[in-house]
């Protein structure tokens, strides 16, 4: 068993429950841990024998860009998607991240953390 991290993949996306960020929108982070089986890649070296990361890449800027009000809606459409076309996929832990959210104060972000 092996964990696989995508980590700080940066989306410009239009989530949130303004208006105003459905158009203008805003910087997001995710990070993904993600646990698989991988002890037959470990000796094929063989891409087929694992859980491809570009296309769990892809999937999620798939995601990323239909729009959400809520970061609790989107980690959690994220983490259906993974499961749905990434069956290897035994557990996920997913962190989304607004950079600079209109909270009327300065902050860095808000996150959301799921796990699946």
């Amino acid at each position: 068993m092996a964990k696989i991290l995508l980590e700080d993949m940066e989306f410009y996306a239009y989530h949130g429950c303004f208006r105003e960020e459905q158009v203008i929108g805003n910087r997001f982070f995710v990070d993904l841990e993600i646990d698989v089986d991988t002890e037959k890649a470990e000796t094929s070296d063989d891409l087929k024998d694992t859980v491809n990361y570009q296309s769990v890449y892809n999937e999620i800027k798939t995601v990323m860009a239909e729009k959400s009000h809520l970061l609790e809606h989107l980690a959690r459409r994220i983490i259906d998607a993974l499961h749905a076309s990434f069956p290897d996929i035994q557990h996920i832990k997913l962190k989304v991240s607004k950079m600079n959210p209109p909270m009327g104060g300065k902050m860095r972000c808000v996150s959301i953390v799921l796990t699946s």
